[in-house]
């Protein structure tokens, strides 16, 4: 299991759009990948459930990843999260 805190640097932080190519981009991995926002767990493979969340430009999350390719979806997540 791979967890990692990120500040979510994107301008608008996470709208519709923004969602969207995130939960994309998690489904490209055949890992459990999962972000964390206080004490909400959503499945970042999940649209309705990444919709459900409220995450700004500046708000911490914590993204945590499991399976056998774990390590290579961290890293994409958060270099998706950090893009400006």
């Amino acid at each position: 299991m791979v967890k990692k805190s990120v500040t979510v640097k994107r301008e608008s932080g996470l709208e519709a759009r923004p969602i969207a190519m995130l939960v994309q981009k998690a489904s490209q991995f055949s890992s459990q990948v999962h972000i964390e926002v206080g004490t909400k767990s959503i499945n970042e493979k999940s649209i309705m459930g990444m919709m459900s969340l409220s995450v700004g430009n500046g708000d911490q999350v914590v993204v945590v990843t499991e399976g056998v390719d774990e390590v290579a979806a961290a890293d994409e997540i958060e270099t998706y999260l950090m893009a400006q």
